[in-house]
C-alpha cells in the first residue's frame, strides 16, 4: 500500500532528483501531486509512464498528502510548509527554515533515524554540507567521541541549483572564447575561479554556510559541546562537493582502525589508494549515493595519534538532498 505524495518544487534541480530517486528505488506511491510556483503551473512531466501536470502551490494543495517533500525554497517552506502539516501530511523540508527549530527533527538516517519519531508534522533535511559530513563522521564519533571537528569545503555549482550549474558552463563558453563572463547567479566568476561561499556574511566574519554546519552538526550528533570551525568554498565543479576533515578524538585511533569503522558503515564507500595518490573526486561521487572517503591519514600535529584527517566527495543535489530527504520518506512509511 502507498502513501499520497506531493513534491513541491519538482521543477528544480532538485525536485527533479526527486523523481529520479522515487523510480529507481521503486517508492511506493497511490497518488503523486506534482507542485510549483505559478510560472511552472501548467507544465508536463511524464514520470513512471503517466503524464503529470504541474499545479502551482497553494495552502489548499495538501488536502489528502501523507507525505510532502519540499524543495521551494526557504520563504515558500515557511509559507507553505505549516499548512501542508496543518492539513496532515507530514513535511520533509530541504530548505533552512526549519533545522535549528527546537520542535522539528533534523534528520541524517544514518546518524539519527530515531528523532523521525518526534516530528509534529516537520521534519527537517540538513544543509547539503553537512549532511555529506556527518554519514562519515558519525561511527567514527561514536567508536571514540571527536572533541575537534575542522572542516574546509570545496562546493561545486550545484549547491545553488541548476541556474548555477548552466552559470558555470556558460561562463567556461564565454571564457574560452574570449570573452567577459556574465555572472548573474553568483557575485564573482565561478569559471576558472574559486572564492568564499556566497552565502550571507556575519558579523563575526563567517558566512552563513560556515555557521549553518556548526549548528547543524551539533544538533544532529546532540552533542552541543563539540569543537567545530569551518570554511566554506566554492569551486568550479559542475555538481558534488568535496571537503577536507580534520578530526580530534578523545582517545588514540589509527588510520588502520578508522579504514575499519568506515568499511561496514552505512552510505559511505572508500577509495584510498596512497600507491597511485588515488582518492575521492567530484567525478566519482556524481550521480552515488554513497560519500566517499579516502586520504585517511595521522594528524601528526596532535599528540597521542588522537587526530585524523580525511578527504571526502558527495553528490550534493543526490545525499546531500534528495536522497536525504526519500531515506527520512522511507522511513516514515
Amino acid at each position: 500500500m502507498g502513501c499520497h505524495l506531493a513534491i513541491a518544487g519538482v521543477t528544480g534541480a532538485v525536485g527533479q532528483e526527486f523523481l529520479r530517486i522515487l523510480e529507481a528505488r521503486n517508492f511506493p506511491f497511490e497518488s503523486l501531486k506534482m507542485l510549483a510556483s505559478s510560472r511552472s503551473a501548467g507544465k508536463k512531466i511524464a514520470f513512471k509512464g503517466q503524464e503529470y501536470t504541474v499545479e502551482e502551490m497553494t495552502e489548499r494543495s495538501f488536502a489528502d498528502v501523507d507525505i510532502a517533500l519540499f524543495s521551494a525554497g526557504g520563504s515558500q517552506s515557511k509559507k507553505f510548509g505549516p499548512a501542508a502539516a496543518k492539513a496532515g501530511a507530514v513535511v520533509v523540508d530541504n530548505s533552512s527554515a526549519f533545522r535549528m527549530d527546537p520542535t522539528v527533527p533534523l534528520v541524517v538516517p544514518e546518524v539519527n533515524p530515531e528523532a523521525i519519531k518526534d516530528h509534529k508534522g516537520i521534519i527537517a533535511n540538513p544543509n547539503c554540507s553537512t549532511i555529506i559530513a556527518n554519514v562519515p563522521v558519525w561511527p567514527l564519533h561514536k567508536a571514540n567521541p571527536v572533541k575537534r571537528m575542522v572542516v574546509s569545503t570545496y562546493q561545486a555549482a550545484s549547491g545553488a541549483g541548476y541556474s548555477a550549474m548552466m552559470e558555470l558552463e556558460n561562463q567556461s563558453r564565454e571564457i574560452l572564447a574570449g570573452k567577459a563572463p556574465t555572472c548573474t547567479i553568483f557575485p564573482y566568476q565561478i569559471a576558472f575561479n574559486v572564492f568564499c561561499h556566497n552565502s550571507p556574511m556575519k558579523a563575526n566574519g563567517y558566512n552563513e554556510e560556515e555557521i549553518k554546519m556548526v549548528n547543524e552538526t551539533r544538533k544532529i550528533f546532540n552533542c552541543p559541546d563539540i569543537a567545530i570551525t569551518c570554511t566554506c568554498i566554492r569551486i568550479p565543479v559542475m555538481r558534488a562537493h568535496c571537503e577536507s576533515i580534520n578530526l580530534e578524538f578523545t582517545d588514540p585511533i589509527t588510520p588502520e582502525e578508522v579504514r575499519g569503522l568506515l568499511s561496514t558503515a552505512p552510505g559511505v564507500s572508500i577509495i584510498d589508494d596512497r600507491d597511485t595518490n588515488r582518492h575521492p573526486m567530484p567525478i566519482d561521487a556524481t550521480g552515488k549515493d554513497d560519500v566517499f572517503v579516502g586520504h585517511i591519514r595521522q594528524d601528526e600535529s596532535i599528540p597521542d595519534n588522537r587526530a585524523i584527517n580525511l578527504w571526502i566527495a558527495g553528490d550534493q543535489i543526490r545525499k546531500g538532498a534528495a536522497l536525504n530527504a526519500i531515506q527520512i520518506a522511507e522511513r516514515l512509511m
